[in-house]
């Protein structure tokens, strides 16, 4: 994650594609992809990542779906139009695949996420029953041409309450990893429906100088 076009924004994640690939959308004459790669922890809880990928990057339905791949890019956000509602959706936009060898052993480093962006909204900060501090805050990372990236963290411990102090509009680093968790959104008093969130648990954070624009 060292290309500069990573800079403030750079992930890689290890792990299994699993089988599906679907259709996405096309822009500026390019076919883009949707699919998911399984990503294990040191625990050996599972991550559920989703990928997007354009087709000159690699065919994921006819390529390997078995195989260990490392897959490199940026952690995007993008506001889905659902009933009149937005809904923001998350992914791994792929800038590159590596295939690994069979025999690839995982460790520490499988599911990595690097970004620089500015708090737009206020942190909010909670106890857990045992004490334990988190806190949520929302980081809008810049893109070229004006966009942004709007992505979930959440912070534990001696980061929690540094993230409590902060203002809307502060800069800062972090370091995590991708991470899955399911819910259930309530539709109506009579229906329920189960949905996954993914956010970037943070593992470092520091404030820093950034540069917007």
């Amino acid at each position: 994650m060292k290309d500069d076009g990573l800079e403030n924004n750079g992930a890689c994640v290890v792990g299994r594609i699993m089988p599906g690939a679907r259709y996405s959308h096309e822009a500026y004459g390019e076919r883009f992809y949707r699919a998911d790669i399984l990503a294990c922890r040191a625990s050996g809880i599972t991550d559920i990542i989703p990928l997007m990928v354009f087709e000159k990057v690699a065919d994921l339905e006819r390529g390997c779906p078995d195989s260990i791949i490392e897959v490199i890019g940026q952690f995007r956000s993008y506001n889905r139009k659902e009933e009149g509602k937005s809904r923001l959706e998350l992914f791994v936009f792929v800038q590159g695949i590596r295939y690994l060898d069979d025999g690839y052993v995982g460790c520490g480093n499988n599911n990595l996420v690097c970004l620089k962006g500015f708090l737009c909204k206020a942190p909010t900060y909670r106890r857990t029953p045992l004490g334990r501090e988190i806190a949520d805050i929302l980081l809008a990372v810049n893109r070229p041409y004006g966009k942004s990236d709007y992505i979930p963290c959440i912070c534990w411990g001696r980061d929690a309450v540094l993230a409590s102090r902060l203002d809307v509009g502060s800069a800062v680093e972090v370091t995590g990893r991708i991470q899955s968790r399911e819910y259930t959104k309530k539709l109506s008093e009579a229906e329920e429906e189960m949905r996954v969130a993914y956010e970037v648990s943070v593992c470092r954070m520091e404030t820093v100088d950034v540069q917007r624009g």
